[in-house]
């Protein structure tokens, strides 16, 4: 859960939190990360983050083959902070691979 916080902390910091809700519509997208409705940072605001809340509070299984990373690189290349961002991605990708999140 630890990472999960600290990836909400980055995007805090890197001014990615969006404060407004979004219509709940765009969360209908059938494409990976919803690229077609939404931006990554909104994809990982309110649909990856609550979804990992959801599995860990409830000891469910965690995805095990993922890879956010390479998508801040293609989303995220040009943000100021794209650094920060890409290295708790990175190690999300990491510890979900192993089959932990801490």
């Amino acid at each position: 859960m630890k990472l999960v916080q600290e990836l909400e902390q980055t995007l805090k910091s890197a001014a990615l939190w969006q404060t407004q809700a979004i219509e709940p519509s765009l969360l209908q997208s059938t494409q990976p990360f919803c690229c077609d409705t939404l931006r990554f940072e909104q994809w990982l605001q309110f649909v990856f983050i609550p979804k990992m809340l959801e599995l860990l509070s409830h000891h469910e299984d965690l995805p095990s083959n993922i890879a956010l990373a390479p998508m801040a690189d293609v989303s995220l290349h040009t943000h100021v902070h794209f650094a920060d961002v890409k290295h708790i991605l990175s190690r999300l990708d990491q510890s979900l691979s192993q089959g932990k999140i801490c």
